[in-house]
């Protein structure tokens, strides 16, 4: 738990408070005794606590965990837990390449998301002309390019840029060495699908990315900092949260 007491937002001031008595003109070596006393009296609410853990819960779709986890601490979610089943048959649909049904399952959700976000549906349908190319359907994929893309690449230098690359995928015999195959790998689903992921959220009143990897950041962050003026136990493997001790 060392881990969350250290990186709290609410706690921020008190950390730069934390480690503001070890900066010094010359490095110096702190020992585990006083840097664990240091931690202890860093005060952090377990109700704070159980709020990140619900975020994450929320943010990332474990539907499941995150009502176990309601019931257990008496944290409420910032919304509706039915929501995230939805949310997540949207993302599984285009993770396995179901784009239609993806857009179908968006616009039952909230129709507004795609009329107000241009890019997210160029990039949805972009990833439809991707499947069609995947699964060797050549003429329809020309023609849904030149019907449903064309006309927005016309307004948009960007994307007639990505739809160029797209259709040049083509142009390829073998597309698992040509530059811009790229486009077929799984992680172009995943790109495509954390976009809807973020775009619902947001059109839920929800924050797009949850608050965990961030505060991550700012751990390691403060650590490269501090290790410049000071030897210290510190935080190594995140998975675990263990001290390690200064070599000397």
């Amino acid at each position: 738990m060392m881990l969350f007491h250290v990186i709290e937002p609410e706690c921020i001031p008190t950390m730069s408070r934390f480690y503001h008595g070890f900066v010094t003109t010359s490095k110096k070596v702190i020992t585990r005794d006083e840097w664990e006393k240091r931690l202890s009296d860093v005060k952090v609410r377990k109700e704070d606590m159980n709020k990140l853990v619900m975020n994450f819960l929320v943010t990332e779709g474990y539907v499941e965990a995150a009502e176990k986890f309601r019931m257990e601490s008496g944290t409420e979610p910032e919304i509706d837990l039915a929501t995230i089943t939805d949310r997540m048959a949207v993302k599984k649909a285009v993770q396995s390449g179901n784009v239609e049904d993806a857009i179908e399952k968006v616009n039952d959700l909230n129709p507004e998301i795609l009329d107000t976000n241009p890019q997210l549906f160029f990039h949805l349908q972009q990833q439809r002309l991707i499947e069609l190319i995947r699964n060797g359907k050549v003429e329809e994929a020309l023609e849904f390019a030149q019907e449903e893309l064309a006309p927005r690449g016309e307004e948009n230098r960007v994307f007639l840029e990505e739809l160029e690359r797209t259709v040049a995928l083509l142009a390829f015999e073998d597309v698992n060495n040509c530059p811009v195959g790229d486009l077929l790998d799984i992680s172009q689903r995943l790109k495509t699908a954390s976009e809807v992921n973020a775009a619902i959220l947001t059109s839920q009143s929800h924050e797009k990315d949850p608050k965990l990897p961030s505060l991550l950041k700012i751990l390691t962050w403060v650590q490269n900092q501090l290790d410049e003026k000071v030897s210290y136990p510190r935080i190594n493997d995140f998975s675990t949260a263990m001290l390690e001790d200064p070599a000397v």
